[in-house]
């Protein structure tokens, strides 16, 4: 995380004067288009998949075996448009390029917005093609963040659920539940805490708002002299967004548009420093 002097934009008490926003800084790895699948619906409704496609170039780098299709059958799927419900790519991230002990290729579906012809228009441009960051978001879009939180192992009602502890007259214990609930019905319902896993868990965090988006060229303006604590210096397309998210510093992360917040259009935050002193 970092801290940046930003023109407050919104209709608080403090609009137009500079504030002082914590903002979370977001390395970019390699994306590349490596396929597609389309879907139908079948007679109860749920969507199934009736045809996949991958690029043979692209999906050979991370050997990815279990080929159907490869790209020479996708002009076939354009008279076909009006049969499919749903149209999504198929996306690899290489993660060895970063400051992060994860070299294995991450392999994720995501879906596109817009009609079915912009869908494959998308598609037959972008298929085996890389992806950047600043072709898909802008500055002062809304995304939302999708990860996996810090993990702390397994912990008692007070840390887990923020029960107050007991009475020190209380019977046995202290840092416990008082009761685990009524005589009938005769078992512990899911709503009392207990004890148990805590962390660890993929939440997604919505309406993030993206202060500025930056490219390998400029990374001066972010890296510090010792570097982001416990992840190093960004050498990669990167974007900055406000607040915090979720995990720990070297997590894989997954962001897509906001799909509430982005209605209304946009507006391009003014930005005066962004702070790298350590």
């Amino acid at each position: 995380m970092a801290h940046l002097g930003m023109i407050d934009d919104s209709e608080s008490p403090s609009k137009n004067l500079e504030i002082s926003v914590p903002c979370t800084v977001l390395e970019v790895p390699k994306l590349e288009v490596y396929g597609a699948r389309f879907y139908e619906r079948d007679v109860g409704g749920a969507q199934k998949i009736v045809h996949e496609l991958h690029h043979k170039e692209t999906a050979k780098k991370f050997n990815e075996k279990k080929l159907k299709n490869d790209e020479s059958k996708l002009p076939a799927m354009k008279d076909q448009l009006s049969k499919f419900s749903n149209i999504t790519v198929l996306i690899a991230a290489y993660p060895k390029e970063l400051s992060v002990e994860q070299h294995h290729v991450m392999k994720f579906e995501s879906g596109l917005g817009g009609t079915a012809d912009e869908k494959f228009n998308f598609l037959t441009t972008r298929l085996g093609k890389e992806i950047k960051v600043n072709e898909i978001l802008k500055n002062g879009e809304f995304v939302d963040i999708s990860t996996v939180t810090k993990g702390k192992g397994w912990q008692g009602v007070i840390k887990r659920f923020g029960v107050a502890r007991l009475s020190h007259k209380a019977t046995n214990k202290i840092r416990h539940v008082g009761t685990l609930g009524p005589f009938t019905p005769g078992k512990v319902l899911f709503t009392v805490p207990q004890a148990g896993q805590m962390g660890f868990n993929y939440r997604t965090e919505t309406n993030l708002r993206v202060l500025k988006l930056g490219t390998a060229a400029d990374t001066n303006a972010i890296n510090r002299k010792s570097g982001f604590l416990h992840y190093g210096n960004v050498k990669n397309d990167y974007l900055i967004v406000k607040g915090s998210v979720g995990g720990p510093a070297k997590r894989l992360v997954r962001v897509r548009k906001s799909e509430t917040r982005n209605r209304k259009g946009t507006k391009e935050p003014k930005i005066n420093y962004i702070s790298i002193n350590d």
